[in-house]
């Protein structure tokens, strides 16, 4: 297992399992486990089941996490899993300005007559424009694509330039539809991390570029989103516009920023999604990728790449990369 980092809070959830055995909802306290299947007198199957019921759980995952007299079992020698299996995933695009900038700057015309200051400068004006007047760019993602925190992520081999995306992922915990700015923070059960890879040869179909981007192509490779390692509940995350995301591709740091840099924030971004779709309890909202992707450094992922990510209070996911072998 990864070297983990002590979540936000006095407690986090996850899902976790014996090396042989079944996965089980579970209540993280002091690097210890409580098995939720048996802990709650309603035996949830899964940790989506504790969040469907969250209003009512919360008060009594706070009382459990303070009860030393519980079935306790270490973290160490425990796998950790995927925290929660989501229904929808909603996933954000362009939303971080410096990232932004950062990509429209590297894939300008050749005959631009701009300076890369004087670009930079306009871009930057763009997108302040578009965070007061504008709207998020939210697109779906597959729940097949999902996998646990420290588990090895297989390149596939038609993925000819895959790339990293560490961002924040907000986890919904009551159904919201057509809810305002102002009300969404209420349907947050917590927040986890999510690793939204894509694969940037395929973003753009070349056979039918007016119908533009190729999100299932590009994005929904088995495992190309590592998650977790833990749900750290909304109410021990101070600010979700002020946490550091920081991910280091063998060691060496390739994203480093605040979710200050964000255009919309997670309200604005699960209120947009909802004014088309009905969110659902479990449901992950990523909410896009800062700058320092691979694209930007000119070094895609490769065979053998380890893959460090880490938001704060939210914990340490650790992934491998393993190219595929073609058959």
């Amino acid at each position: 297992m990864a070297t983990l980092a002590q979540p936000a809070g006095p407690f986090a959830l996850g899902t976790f399992s014996a090396q042989d055995g079944d996965p089980f909802p579970g209540l993280l306290a002091q690097e210890r486990v409580l098995d939720l299947s048996s802990a709650l007198d309603w035996a949830p199957s899964g940790l989506r089941a504790v969040v469907e019921r969250w209003e009512e759980t919360l008060p009594v995952l706070r009382s459990l996490a303070d009860d030393d007299t519980l079935g306790w079992r270490p973290l160490e020698g425990l796998r950790v899993h995927a925290p929660i299996e989501p229904r929808q995933i909603f996933q954000s695009g362009a939303n971080y300005r410096q990232h932004v900038i950062d990509l429209e700057v590297a894939h300008r015309s050749p005959d631009d007559p701009r300076t890369v200051e004087e670009a930079r400068a306009e871009i930057a004006a763009v997108m302040d424009r578009r965070a007061a007047e504008d709207l998020p760019y939210v697109f779906i993602g597959l729940p097949s694509a999902v996998t646990g925190p420290y588990d090895d992520v297989v390149l596939p081999s038609w993925a000819q330039q895959p790339d990293w995306e560490l961002e924040l992922a907000a986890v919904i915990g009551r159904p919201a539809h057509r809810v305002s700015a102002e009300e969404a923070l209420a349907c947050v059960a917590g927040y986890t991390i999510a690793n939204d890879l894509t694969d940037r040869a395929t973003v753009f179909r070349r056979d039918m570029k007016a119908i533009g981007t190729d999100w299932l192509r590009s994005k929904n490779a088995p495992g190309f989103t590592p998650l977790g390692p833990w749900l750290v509940p909304a109410e021990s995350v101070a600010d979700p516009g002020d946490l550091r995301v920081t991910l280091k591709l063998n060691g060496e740091t390739m994203q480093d920023e605040s979710t200050k840099d964000m255009l919309f924030g997670v309200a604005r971004l699960v209120s947009y999604a909802s004014q088309s779709a009905r969110l659902l309890p479990g449901d992950l909202v990523l909410t896009g990728s800062p700058a320092g992707n691979g694209i930007h450094w000119g070094r895609l992922l490769r065979d053998g790449d380890v893959m460090e990510g880490s938001i704060t209070g939210l914990g340490v996911q650790r992934t491998r990369c393993v190219a595929e072998v073609p058959a």
